[in-house]
């Protein structure tokens, strides 16, 4: 015991702290201990008060395994500028500091806890590890909360500071990705997707700047909430904008991206959204989360799909709109798999599945209700009728073509299996059409479905050569992709202006790279705590190992599946740069292969299809549909 004493002592004294800052003493405090003879609560062995006694050869032992911890109630705020930690002396004592988070708080019940320093690394029995903290804010209350399922088993702790209020200009975060720490009233884990648990979140962005505030969190998703890592819905008890989201509002979702080992599939499909135009893309920024003082990995907080001026933009309905054209909209829906499992859902006509997303279940009215179903079912007719191609009195009536059919590419470039198993649609007041979109899931896109896998082999459309659907949404698409003679003109025109808007192959490389290396460090730590690489996950077809070659396999499925789809769409790059800078007419128009078709004062009346205009000094590609 000398030994250690000394060996403790002698690395304590030689470490630089910083000018006045002292080891800190306080009350011990922690989660009950457990007594290893008996496997029961324990009162006087393995205590708190172990971890903080000098000696390496003592224990602090929780009796739970998981979200237990020990630490100090410090008596007054102090600003901690260095901590150590030293693992319990036996075989697996050193593994299970892994992954440990230090944390301070200014209330008893840690509610307002934010992370201090997350370790990384296995200890090293016999000796205290230190680290620099840089968070500027005064605590009260510091403790080490163990990693999951290991029953918080720590040998001593020791927190540096001075007492302080401090300020709220610098926090700490894991990787530099932004932080959502999440801390639950009595560290209730979420458990259902019905149940609403108070808490406490706090999102940190890169530049320090935060939201705090009160709020519930639940599971989310369907599948997704059967992984080990669960997804989670945030709603705030006031509306939030955090970080550099585009709209305030109370919900928020955080995507857990399990079975998708390069983290990135999401956002990168709601890139190629933004590049095709599509009128809303759901914000998505890879964060750390950290619930109840435990590491949970890396996740995607996102939007929640709903009405908002910044997420899906029409009217919010009132149960007072009943009649009139205040009945006409707006609604949101999904062509969902999984109605079934909702309160306010629907059975087509041709036996489409649709859940009614807005107005929600408590405040829709048997009205709006009746009015939706008809006007999708009248949609829906309009697909499967015998005078469906008509370009005035088939489809495109009342379902809008522009949408629809990007929402199409992008599943397809993407080779998103569930593109047609849930499929958002919304309806505007005062008009008679449907958009299709925004995009959603694509978790198992991008080549990480063993049903389809290797998806560029495929001579057809994935949605018609191993996609899944909701009820008939198979025979929905394809007579409109497939059966209307005019469908494929408008696809590749489409796909034209994609291609001309960055949706190529050194583009979206470009963007895998970058986001990888901004979430490096972030992965680490996420497959630290979720050790998957090496097996195969959800859909995973392969497990290739490393994080590396995931991103890699990501990168070579995008460029073969970029000349699958000029292949499939007859696309032929032009350069249309050279004609249009030559041009002296005020107004100038070439089709889409680049060549002149117009030179003159006036844009002429043009045929259906897509051009490339010119007016003085402004060039756009617009899209002619009458």
């Amino acid at each position: 015991m000398q030994k250690h004493l000394l060996t403790l002592a002698t690395i304590i004294f030689s470490i630089p702290l910083w000018a006045g800052d002292i080891l800190l003493q306080g009350t011990p405090i922690g989660s009950p201990a457990v007594d290893y003879n008996n496997g029961s609560v324990s009162t006087t062995v393995n205590q708190p008060a172990n971890a903080f006694d000098g000696n390496l050869n003592t224990y602090y032992a929780s009796y739970e395994r998981s979200y237990t911890w020990v630490g100090l109630d410090l008596g007054k705020p102090h600003v901690i500028t260095r901590v150590g930690w030293s693992p319990r002396n036996d075989g697996v004592g050193p593994e299970r500091v892994k992954l440990g988070v230090i944390e301070a708080a200014t209330r008893s019940d840690f509610l307002d806890a934010i992370p201090l320093y997350i370790i990384d690394k296995a200890g090293v029995i016999g000796e205290t590890h230190y680290a620099d903290v840089h968070v500027s804010k005064g605590f009260r209350y510091v403790r080490y909360v163990g990693p999951n399922n290991v029953r918080c088993n720590i040998a001593e702790l020791e927190f540096y500071g001075h007492e302080a209020e401090g300020d709220e200009s610098q926090f700490y975060l894991p990787s530099g990705l932004p932080l959502v720490v999440i801390n639950t009233v009595d560290a209730v884990e979420p458990y259902d997707k019905v149940n609403d648990i108070g808490c406490y979140v706090r999102i940190i962005n890169t530049d320090h700047s935060f939201v705090l505030d009160s709020a519930t969190t639940r599971l989310r998703g369907n599948a997704s909430t059967q992984f080990p890592k669960k997804p989670y819905r945030i709603k705030f008890d006031s509306k939030q904008k955090p970080l550099d989201a585009p709209a305030k509002a109370k919900k928020w979702t955080l995507i857990n991206n399990y079975g998708d080992k390069t983290l990135m599939r999401n956002l990168l499909a709601f890139h190629i959204s933004q590049q095709m135009g599509m009128p809303y893309t759901p914000y998505g920024q890879p964060v750390d989360v950290v619930l109840n003082g435990e590491y949970k990995g890396c996740y995607q907080l996102c939007d929640q799909i709903e009405v908002n001026k910044n997420r899906v933009n029409i009217d919010e309905m009132e149960t007072s709109d009943i009649s009139g054209e205040a009945l006409t909209g707006g609604y949101l829906w999904e062509i969902d798999a999984y109605a079934y499992e909702e309160k306010s859902w629907f059975n087509s006509n041709h036996n489409i599945p649709v859940t009614i997303k807005s107005p929600d279940e408590d405040d829709i009215t048997p009205a709006q209700s009746k009015y939706i179903r008809d006007f999708f079912n009248a949609m829906e007719s309009d697909v499967y009728g015998n005078h469906f191609a008509d370009p005035v009195n088939g489809w495109r009536r009342l379902l809008d073509a522009e949408t629809f059919l990007n929402h199409f590419l992008i599943g397809e470039l993407s080779g998103n299996t569930d593109t047609y198993w849930s499929v958002y649609q919304y309806k505007k007041r005062g008009e008679d059409k449907v958009y299709t979109g925004p995009v959603w899931d694509f978790d198992i896109a991008f080549d990480n479905d063993y049903r389809t896998y290797p998806l560029n082999n495929k001579s057809e459309f994935v949605c018609f050569s191993g996609g899944s659907v909701a009820g008939d949404m198979g025979t929905f698409v394809r007579r409109i992709v497939l059966q209307d003679p005019n469908t494929m003109s408008e696809l590749k025109s489409h796909w034209q202006v994609g291609r001309c808007n960055q949706i190529t192959e050194e583009d979206l490389c470009q963007w895998i790279d970058s986001m990888a290396l901004a979430m490096d460090r972030s992965q680490q730590l996420n497959f630290m705590r979720w050790n998957i690489l090496h097996s195969k996950e959800h859909m995973n077809p392969v497990a290739r190992g490393s994080y590396a070659a995931e991103v890699n396999y990501l990168k070579e499925y995008i460029t073969k599946r970029i000349q699958w789809m000029d292949n499939r769409l007859g696309y032929v790059h032009t350069d249309i740069q050279s004609p249009i800078a030559n041009t002296p007419s005020p107004i100038a128009i070439w089709d889409i292969m680049g060549r002149l078709i117009y030179q003159g004062e006036q844009i002429p009346i043009l045929n259906r299809g897509m051009y490339i205009v010119r007016h003085n000094d402004k060039t756009e590609i617009i899209m002619i549909n009458n």
